[in-house]
């Protein structure tokens, strides 16, 4: 009655009543319950087939262990019998569960108190390393000096007059290079609207132009101001410079102004130096080039239910974070150009990562049309579907159960159904997907909970939420590409992902079905790479046998099957086919006997020996793992075709993997080891995709297509069309592709077009 637990996860105390309520049993009975439902990862054994609910039933009417085990024999069906048999197991549970209450123990309660701090040193220790939220609570829980906040440099000046905005227009107009960035009132440029303009066009000075603030506070006209910055902003003669520049882009093409002239993105620059890295923020540039702490937008807008919108934080308060915005990019670019020559990534930055984004900003402000209709047909039948695996999945347990709680899907797997424990979290047994894989093949539950994850994840990520990201005006949906999250150069999407959406599943082809071309009449066009990563493979291996077959455009997976198995390719069965491809993929990514026997459904010897037969008939791919480790391991990074590196730690060195690979009879790679071969194979695939959009984005500008590119997925491009056009564009996007970059193997594009992009057709010339 005087004890709580304190739950750190949840944030909340746990008292009596709250066990009451959570596992309907007193704090006396808890010791009795555990002996009886077990526990598997503190290797508890319980008594076999009682769980939470059956413990809590008979604890509620016999009320200790004691009784109900002298009760056993009253209790009906298995249930009974199992607590006659594991009679001794309960009893050897309760031990192992109970605390020892008699340790000699004397508690020195005022050692528990907290205090013993230096409040100064605690403020300065706290400030010091940046920790300002900790640093300010510190000094208002002692009552210590608060830190004082930090003056804005007096180069910082508030343009909000017409005559110094006809002044700054004309300073500007005088620049080489300017950095730009722009404050809005929504983190999705689309759906932003623009409430200042900042500008630096030397370090340590800079100027905010606001267009938008709080009632009464001076602001500029929005439409004669952006008139007045127009010619700056598109004068290609004047360079630009920024963190981020694609959502400023973004955001002002919105209000009618095309930004050209872009030089420098801070944000990508810091990306080519370290892909590895988590954040490439403003605020983390700033401190580790220039040991700069910058204002936080937290400072100015708040957090939770009391965030302010940008137009609603005083303009003066505004200026100097957003001059800062564009004096810090501006500081940072000499540094960071120099370490990108250093490093032989300037020719990567200027010919394709800043060039990218421009054609982003095209795809990304055009959007693509979804239709509102086909998904919400979809949402009822997946609806139902969902309500169906309940039912069945209820039935399976035995009993009501929340399917998405990995507790109680643990309870019914392993406890109630006796099914083995297949790998553990830090909270108890794993549910995820690879063990109910593993599990489906004992127990139809598993399977049956897998689809119902499958469609529920369909159904929230994309078929309920596609519509919730129409935008209003538009009526498409604007999903953001990222050139700065995916370690091996490719892109990303968000806001949707629409790189998740399943390829070779009907529920994916069905949501795939809801994009649609934007126009009247107008079709899709999809361009896609053919086993663009098993062609830069062989590039890189030299191998003669898998050269020429791509250049004799033969059905590698065959080959490779007829090849391995020894057999000619006209006796090359379904099956050594399917193994032939799971192989030559999983070469890409490393994959061991142990990996491709799962994936296969095989033993792992007979995978080992698919492997090493592979190896054997193709030595130039071996000879390029070889080669690429070798490389990695002396230089502490990989590269691409056009030298995209990646830093990578924990290669073996050529003489240890070398013993390894004796000692193993084949070559086992770690993980660091399988990431730099992989790295070099997508990483230059990424560069090949990413000079192919450059190149088609340009010629659709100079051949004056109304055709537009819309999105980018793995290795296909999406564009919407006119009819007039799509022999054209076709011939266009297959040749470009093709021919971007030069392989010792022939590139392979297939292209196809129809009215939504599940149902394209093959296009022939």
């Amino acid at each position: 009655d005087h004890v709580a637990i304190y739950n750190i996860r949840k944030n909340q105390m746990f008292d009596a009543a709250a066990l009451r309520e959570e596992w309907s049993i007193r704090p006396d009975q808890v010791v009795d319950f555990q002996a009886l439902v077990g526990d598997q990862v503190d290797n508890v054994p319980g008594v076999p087939t009682i769980g939470p609910k059956t413990a809590q039933t008979l604890l509620a009417t016999y009320g200790t262990l004691d009784e109900v085990l002298a009760h056993s024999s009253e209790v009906p069906g298995a249930k009974g019998k199992k607590l006659v048999e594991g009679r001794e197991s309960a009893l050897l549970s309760r031990e192992l569960v109970r605390l020892d209450r008699h340790v000699p123990i004397e508690p020195d309660w005022a050692a528990a108190r907290i205090g013993g701090m230096d409040p100064q040193r605690l403020v300065a220790l706290f400030s010091e390393f940046g920790f300002r939220t900790f640093a300010e609570r510190a000094a208002r829980l002692t009552r210590t000096t608060p830190v004082p906040p930090r003056r804005s440099p007096a180069g910082y000046q508030l343009v909000d007059t017409t005559a110094m905005l006809a002044e700054l227009v004309a300073k500007l107009s005088e620049q080489e290079l300017i950095s730009v960035d722009t404050e809005t009132t929504h983190v999705q440029p689309r759906w932003a609207e623009i409430v200042g303009y900042s500008f630096s066009c030397r370090p340590g000075e800079a100027f905010y132009v606001p267009v938008r603030g709080p009632a009464g506070q001076a602001v500029l006209e929005p439409r004669r101001t952006i008139e007045s910055l127009r010619p700056i902003l598109e004068n290609p003669r004047i360079g630009k410079v920024g963190q981020n520049l694609k959502y400023d882009m973004i955001v002002l093409r919105g209000a009618g102004v095309q930004m050209r002239g872009v030089v420098f993105d801070t944000m990508v620059a810091s990306y080519l130096l370290d892909a590895g890295a988590r954040n490439h923020s403003l605020d983390v540039l700033a401190k580790r080039y220039l040991n700069h702490t910058t204002i936080k937008i937290d400072e100015l807008i708040g957090r939770g239910k009391l965030q302010k919108r940008m137009d609603e934080v005083p303009v003066v308060d505004v200026a100097n974070y957003a001059a800062e915005d564009a004096d810090i990019p501006l500081r940072l670019k000499p540094l960071l150009a120099e370490r990108l020559e250093e490093t032989g990534l300037t020719r990567l930055n200027e010919t394709v990562e800043v060039p990218l984004i421009a054609v982003l900003v095209k795809m990304e402000f055009h959007g693509v049309r979804v239709d509102p209709a086909c998904l919400a047909d979809l949402s009822v039948r997946y609806g139902e579907r969902l309500s169906q695996l309940e039912r069945e999945i209820e039935d399976l347990a035995g009993h009501p159960l929340n399917i998405a709680s990995p507790k109680q899907l643990a309870e019914v797997l392993f406890h109630e159904l006796g099914l083995p424990v297949l790998k553990k979290t830090k909270t108890g047994p794993s549910t995820d997907a690879e063990v109910l894989d593993q599990l489906a093949e004992k127990h139809a539950l598993p399977a049956k909970i897998v689809e119902y994850r499958q469609f529920a994840k369909l159904k929230n990520t994309y078929v309920d939420a596609l519509p919730m990201l129409i935008h209003p005006q538009t009526g498409r949906v604007h999903a953001s590409f990222n050139q700065v999250v995916t370690a091996t150069g490719r892109l990303s999407s968000s806001e949707p992902n629409l790189q998740n959406i399943p390829i070779r599943t009907e529920e994916g082809r069905e949501i795939r079905a809801a994009f649609v071309a934007g126009e009247p009449g107008w079709k899709l066009l999809a361009a896609d790479y053919s086993q663009i990563e098993l062609r830069i493979l062989a590039h890189f291996c030299e191998d003669e046998v898998l050269c020429e077959a791509f250049a004799r455009d033969e059905d590698i997976h065959t080959l490779v099957a007829s090849q391995v198995f020894g057999v000619a390719s006209d006796e090359v069965s379904s099956v050594m086919r399917r193994h032939a491809k799971a192989v030559n993929f999983g070469i890409i990514y490393g994959q061991s006997p142990f990996g491709l026997a799962k994936s296969l459904g095989i033993s792992q010897e007979e995978a080992a020996t698919f492997i090493d037969g592979y190896f054997a008939r193709y030595r130039g791919v071996g000879e390029f793992f070889d080669r690429t480790l070798g490389d990695c391991y002396r230089q502490g990074y990989v590269t691409t075709t056009l030298g995209r590196r990646r830093v990578i730690e924990g290669v073996r060195s050529p003489s240890l993997l070398a013993a390894a690979t004796e000692k193993a009879g084949r070559r086992p790679l770690n993980l660091p080891e399988r990431t730099a071969v992989n790295t070099v194979i997508q990483g230059s695939a990424a560069d090949m995709i990413k000079l192919a959009m450059i190149a088609i984005d340009r010629r659709l500008h100079e051949e004056a297509f109304q055709a537009r590119m819309i999105l980018q997925i793995h290795d296909e491009l999406v564009f919407e069309s006119p009819p007039n056009e799509i022999d054209r564009l076709a011939q266009l996007v297959q040749n470009e592709m093709r021919t971007v970059l030069t392989l010792r193997v022939p590139l392979k594009v297939d292209v196809m077009w129809g009215d939504n992009w599940a149902e394209c057709e093959p296009w022939i010339v």
